[in-house]
């Protein structure tokens, strides 16, 4: 069976099954090729709430099918590669956090959305890096600990400095691998080209950006821009998407190494074998997430609070 062969199975699985297939951008150009939902983790997780379809398939990593399971507590979520996780995430737990509002108990605890749902339970609104900004100017409280992302948090910091934000290490390896360096290669062989960089980079490569934002931020500026070149700094695969929506224009990685081996986890045949599993094939197996009813409570406070200062 090849690819295209693979997909159309896959588009009749889908509607057998009543499934809808979320995407995050990270993935592979085939399999956004199937989605019925592209974007980032919180807006996948949104769609997620919003279809009617019965089942979830979410491409991408464990934290980002669990916010969708947070988001939709009555609909069967299933991750394609249960093996696909995310070293940000994983980083702190409740209780390394926990001990640290015990020592400083006035600060407000904001968590990137790569957090897990348990750490979630001790955090007190979740952000994402397109709506950090505006949701920490609206936090009442001028303290706050900004977790896990040191460097979305060093962003953040640098353009509110009216608050007192505490940072812990943590981040994206794949983003923090970025240099000064890479830069300056990549400027000298496209110096005509624009720099879109992820605030996941270090602060020193964010500064030199001509622009920084989340990933769908990052493609919405390269779409609109009348701009002929640009180098992406942020996932390869966004660099891959962009030349297929945008053939007029020239995308170059900032980086041979922005790849992220646990999204790359997730193939077309994953997609394919899930659904199978889904209709009935009992050689297959789908992978669902299961959170009891205390964690999906728990952790849902923060989220809700980010959609209520979101507004």
């Amino acid at each position: 069976m090849n690819i295209c062969e693979m997909q159309e199975q896959i588009l009749k699985l889908k509607k057998e099954t009543n499934t809808a297939v979320l995407v995050h951008s990270y993935q592979a150009h085939e399999i956004v090729e199937i989605a019925d939902y592209t974007g980032d983790s919180y807006k996948l997780s949104v769609d997620a709430a919003n279809t009617d379809a019965e089942n979830i398939l979410f491409c991408g990593v464990h934290f980002m099918a669990e916010t969708a399971k947070l988001l939709s507590p009555q609909k069967h979520v299933y991750i394609s590669s249960p093996d696909a996780g995310c070293p940000m995430a994983e980083q702190m737990d409740a209780e390394l956090i926990s001990a640290v509002k015990a020592k400083e108990p006035d600060r407000t605890v904001v968590a990137y959305i790569n957090t897990t749902a348990r750490l979630k339970t001790v955090c007190d609104v979740c952000v994402t890096s397109s709506s950090a900004l505006k949701i920490v100017k609206a936090i009442e409280n001028q303290k706050i600990l900004f977790i896990p992302d040191c460097n979305l948090g060093a962003w953040v910091k640098n353009q509110i400095p009216e608050k007192d934000i505490k940072l812990l290490t943590g981040g994206c390896p794949v983003h923090a691998a970025v240099s000064v360096k890479d830069v300056e290669k990549a400027r000298a062989e496209h110096p005509e080209a624009l720099l879109l960089v992820h605030p996941e980079c270090r602060p020193e490569v964010t500064a030199l950006a001509d622009y920084a934002g989340s990933t769908s931020g990052i493609m919405n500026f390269a779409r609109k821009s009348d701009k002929r070149e640009f180098i992406i700094g942020t996932e390869n695969s966004i660099t891959e998407h962009l030349q297929y929506e945008c053939p007029d224009k020239q995308f170059y990685p900032l980086a041979k190494n922005l790849i992220c081996q646990n999204m790359k986890l997730t193939t077309l045949p994953d997609v394919y074998r899930t659904l199978l599993a889904l209709s009935g094939d009992t050689s297959q197996k789908a992978y669902e997430i299961i959170m009891d009813d205390e964690l999906i409570r728990n952790a849902r406070k923060c989220i809700d609070e980010m959609i209520r200062l979101n507004g």
